[in-house]
Parts: structure tokens; sequence; C-alpha cells
């Protein structure tokens, strides 16, 4: 949701706060174009990161509610290459989207980042994240990290206009959002 964060993976580069960094992508320009949108679903916190520490944040499409997003506008390339960062592999290899295109869901491999997801479409364009293939009432969940919690807050704020109460409140009410496990 970053811009900060997304330009390090198009670039290449570390995130504020991130304990390592990212090789960027073979087409290093910027997003044509940047939306807000609310998607289908929810966010929680789960597993451990290699580059926050603490909870990763994964989507479940089929959660009740809406979860706050930005849509880039990518290439494919550039998608499939931020994608690849994502899933630990090095950027450079085109992903086959034809099956998340034509069925809303395509895995990549078992792991977290490895499921890519389209919860719809903007002005004809599809709408694409990846995701863990498993649902957040199986998922391991994890507190995230102060770190982390700072790059999805300044998301929210530069996207989504929101202030830090409000921030604050959707945070801490995902699942896995509190150091003992529970949510909001």
């Amino acid at each position: 949701m970053d811009p900060d964060r997304l330009a390090c993976y198009l670039a290449g580069g570390r995130p504020e706060g991130a304990v390592r960094g990212f090789p960027g992508c073979r087409d290093r320009r910027p997003p044509v174009r940047t939306v807000p949108l609310l998607l289908p679903g929810r966010l929680y916190f789960a597993l451990e990161s290699r580059v926050w520490t603490g909870g990763m944040g994964f989507y479940d499409p089929l959660d009740p509610g809406e979860m706050p997003a930005c849509a880039y506008l990518l290439t494919a390339g550039q998608f499939c290459d931020v994608a690849a960062q994502e899933m630990h592999r090095p950027p450079g290899a085109d992903l086959d989207l034809g099956e998340v295109l034509a069925t809303g869901r395509a895995r990549f491999g078992p792991g977290r980042y490895e499921t890519l997801v389209c919860p719809g479409g903007l002005d004809g364009y599809p709408v694409l994240t990846f995701t863990a293939p498993w649902r957040s009432a199986e998922a391991a969940l994890n507190a995230p990290s102060a770190a982390y919690l700072g790059r999805l807050a300044a998301g929210l704020a530069a996207v989504h206009g929101w202030d830090a109460a409000r921030i604050a409140a959707y945070l801490d009410s995902r699942p896995g959002a509190r150091p003992d496990g529970s949510d909001g």
C-alpha cells in the first residue's frame, strides 16, 4: 500500500525499517496511475516476516468486510517482478497470469505470497494481488513489528487520507494484530 515501499520493489532499495532490501524490477518506471480502493475481504497478520520481523500482512478475500488497498497501474512484467520479490525469487521471469485472470486465483507454490488473487477489475484492468494459499482462520496469527505497522500506516495515510486515530483503530482490529494473538 505504501508508495515508498512500492518504489523499492520497482527501482530497488530497502524500505525504511526493513532488515533487507529488494533488487527491483526490469522496468523501474513508477506506476502510470495510483488509485485507492476497497477490496472485499480482510487483512490479517500471521507467520514471521524475514524482512520486517513480526507478523506479515495477508489478504483473505473470502473473509467478511472490506480491506483498504491501493491499485497501482503497472505493466504485467512489473507485477511479475514485484510478485517474484515477495516470493523470494529473483525478478526477471514472467508468471503465467492466465489462470488468475480466468478463475480469480492461481497458486505458484505452497508458501506465503505465492497465491495470486484477482478480486475484480478497475477501469478495464484486472486488480491483482498476492497472498497466502490458506484462509485467515487456518493461519498461525502473529503480531506485526512496529516498523511494518508504520509502513502500513504510511500507506493508509498517503493513499486513503486516513488520520492517525482511524489508522490505529483499523490496524488494531485486524486478526493477529495484538501481541497476545487476539484481534480487537
